[in-house]
C-alpha cells in the first residue's frame, strides 16, 4: 500500500515539471525562433515478487511478477521542427530555411548558436543580435563594416551581406554570414536570450568545406529569407491538449494518494 503512494508522489512531482516545460511553451508562443520543449516518461523500476522460470517435462514456464515503483523523466527534448517565417521587410531580418544556427559572440568571445536573425548595425559598424552579440562570419571572425561608410546595405538568401560604398554606385560583398551546422541538433543547450551552445552531445559545428563555418545554401546548410523572421513552433491546440492530459494525469495520481490514505487509515482502525 504505500508503494502505491510513493510511485502516486513520483507522478505527481513529474506532471509539475512536464506541467512547467507547457507553460514555458505557452509562454513563449511570440518569441522569434523559439523552438518548444517535450517531456517524456518512463518508469523507474520494479520490485521483483517472482522470477520467470523455464518450463520444463512436469510445469510450463511462468512469467515473472514485478510491482512498478513510480515514474521518473525519459527525456526533455527540444523541438527542432519548422516553423513559418513572418515578413518584416527588414534588410537585416533573416530567417533560416532549413538546417543551421546563425553564430554570435559576446564580448567575453562565449561562442553561441541562435536561429533568432533580427540584427541590426550598431555605432561601431558591428553586427549584432537583439543583445549585442557579435555576429560571425563563415571564418569566425565579426562582422564589421570596417570604417567604410555604406549604403543600401542587405544580406541575400547566401548570406552575403551586401552594400554600396560612399561615393560608389557599385554594390560589393561586405561579408558573408556563417551558418553552423551539428550532427546532433538536439544535443544543444538553451543558454537563454534564443542561443544555444554546444555540448558533448551536440558535438562541435561541422566545418564549411573552405571555412571554419558553412555559408547559407552550400554544404547541407539551409538557405536564407531575407527581410523575415522565424516564428515560434509552439502549437498551441497541441500545448493546451497536453495541459488537459496532464492536468488529468495530476489529478489522477493525487486520487491514488487519498485513497491509499482511506485504506490506511481502515487498517490503523482495525484495532480500537
Amino acid at each position: 500500500m504505500m508503494r502505491s503512494m510513493f510511485s502516486a508522489v513520483s507522478g505527481l512531482k513529474n506532471h509539475q515539471v512536464k506541467m512547467d516545460v507547457i507553460g514555458n511553451n505557452i509562454a513563449n508562443v511570440n518569441t522569434v525562433a523559439y523552438k518548444s520543449g517535450r517531456v517524456t516518461f518512463q518508469d523507474i523500476f520494479n520490485q521483483t515478487l517472482k522470477p520467470a522460470s523455464g518450463a520444463d517435462v512436469n510445469l510450463g514456464g511462468i512469467n515473472p511478477q514485478q510491482v512498478g515503483l513510480g515514474v521518473s523523466i525519459g527525456t526533455i527534448d527540444t523541438m527542432f521542427t519548422s516553423a513559418g517565417a513572418q515578413r518584416t521587410d527588414y534588410a537585416l531580418d533573416l530567417s533560416i530555411e532549413g538546417d543551421g544556427f546563425f553564430v554570435v559572440q559576446n564580448g567575453a568571445g562565449e561562442t553561441f548558436y541562435t536561429r533568432a536573425g533580427n540584427f541590426r548595425l550598431d555605432d561601431q559598424g558591428n553586427l549584432v543580435n537583439a543583445n549585442g552579440m557579435f555576429v560571425l562570419d563563415v571564418d569566425g571572425n565579426a562582422i564589421n563594416l570596417g570604417g567604410v561608410q555604406y549604403h543600401d546595405i542587405s544580406i541575400d538568401y547566401m548570406g552575403r551581406m551586401m552594400g554600396i560604398p560612399s561615393g560608389s554606385s557599385t554594390s560589393q560583398v561586405i561579408a558573408v554570414l556563417g551558418i553552423a551546422t551539428f550532427t546532433n541538433t538536439s544535443g544543444l543547450q538553451k543558454a537563454g536570450n534564443n542561443t544555444y551552445i554546444e555540448t558533448a552531445s551536440s558535438g562541435s559545428p561541422l566545418p564549411g568545406s573552405t571555412s571554419v563555418y558553412k555559408q547559407a545554401g552550400f554544404d547541407g546548410a539551409g538557405a536564407l529569407n531575407p527581410g523575415t523572421l522565424e516564428m515560434s513552433n509552439v502549437d498551441l491546440s497541441n500545448e493546451f491538449t497536453d495541459m488537459i492530459i496532464t492536468q488529468r494525469g495530476y489529478q489522477a495520481n493525487a486520487r491514488v494518494i487519498t485513497v491509499a490514505d482511506s485504506l490506511l487509515e481502515e487498517l490503523v482502525n482495525l484495532k480500537r
